[in-house]
């Protein structure tokens, strides 16, 4: 059907439908001239009601006819353009607001919601840093303390000498003597006895006298700021059984007082000292404790976590 016999077509039930209409008004008119006051009403609302509906029929069959003519294919065509029409031109709308809204504020505002949201952005991206390198930091702690902890499958060359040296301490110093024993495989597996504060002297002495064990040379001896607390840590070596053996001893920290090792090595001296003026480790019996590298007149002392400078420039 070509466009000129459309529009021919919607004009003559243009024409029919206004026709139809005056009819249905004359009609009303004149039964309402006929009738009494209350069946004119209720005569004028049947009259009304029937040409709504005359009407509406007539509409229905016209838009049933046109959907006849067209296929199913152009039907759904005309619908989608209909829709995109109507989002574009709803796009169109939201862009010319919110361009009308920014020329509106004023530069200084804007300039303002920018630094606000690049900080935002800057603030998102610090907190996924720290989350993500805290996550490493955990994953490295734990790396660290299962290499600490876990037991290795494989015993110890040492593993033979530790049992030896446990059994003659708990044999002859008593079977409390010792905290707690193993081998520190983080340092060339020396065997490590932990002693107790009273038992700590007893122990030394029989490592040092004792004919089978017979550990007669000190090669190292330090403290240690452990914020709970204080460790002395003993490194002594056996010629006689080609064996070193590492003691250690855990001291309050308030009040570190332990009782001095130069009677049964001579070269504990100089050590005892540096731990005296460096932690404030206190040796009992020992024959001339002093400060020997900061002088007694210093203030503090530096190898303790706490420490404050009495001279912050320096």
């Amino acid at each position: 059907m070509s466009e000129k016999e459309d529009l021919a077509k919607q004009k003559a039930e243009a024409a029919a439908k206004a026709k139809a209409a005056a009819l249905a008004r004359k009609q009303a008119k004149e039964e309402a001239a006929e009738k009494p006051e209350v069946e004119t009403d209720m005569a004028k609302q049947k009259a009304e009601a029937a040409a709504k509906a005359k009407a509406a029929a007539l509409a229905r069959k016209q838009a049933k006819e046109e959907a006849a003519e067209k296929p199913e294919g152009d039907m759904d065509i005309a619908k989608q353009k209909a829709e995109a029409a109507a989002k574009a031109k709803a796009a169109a709308l939201a862009r010319k607001q919110a361009k009308e809204e920014a020329t509106e504020k004023p530069e200084g505002e804007m300039d303002a919601a920018k630094q606000k949201a690049a900080a935002a952005a800057k603030a998102k991206a610090a907190a996924a840093a720290k989350a993500k390198a805290a996550a490493a930091a955990k994953t490295r702690t734990a790396v660290k303390e299962s290499k600490e902890v876990n037991t290795p499958s494989e015993l110890s060359p040492n593993q033979s000498k530790l049992d030896q040296i446990v059994s003659a301490i708990e044999s002859h110093v008593g079977q409390g003597a010792l905290l707690e024993h193993y081998i520190n495989r983080l340092s060339k597996d020396v065997p490590t006895l932990v002693a107790n504060l009273d038992t700590y002297f007893s122990i030394a002495k029989f490592l040092r006298y004792d004919e089978q064990l017979n550990f007669s040379y000190l090669s190292e001896l330090h403290g240690t700021d452990f914020e709970s607390h204080m460790e002395i840590y003993v490194h002594l070596h056996s010629f006689k059984m080609n064996q070193s053996v590492a003691l250690k001893v855990k001291l309050d920290r308030d009040s570190p007082v332990i009782p001095s090792l130069v009677p049964l090595w001579s070269g504990a001296n100089w050590p005892e000292c540096e731990a005296y003026d460096l932690l404030g480790i206190y040796f009992n019996e020992h024959p001339d404790l002093k400060r020997i590298l900061l002088g007694e007149e210093w203030k503090g002392y530096p190898l303790r976590k706490d420490y404050q400078p009495y001279d912050v420039e320096v």
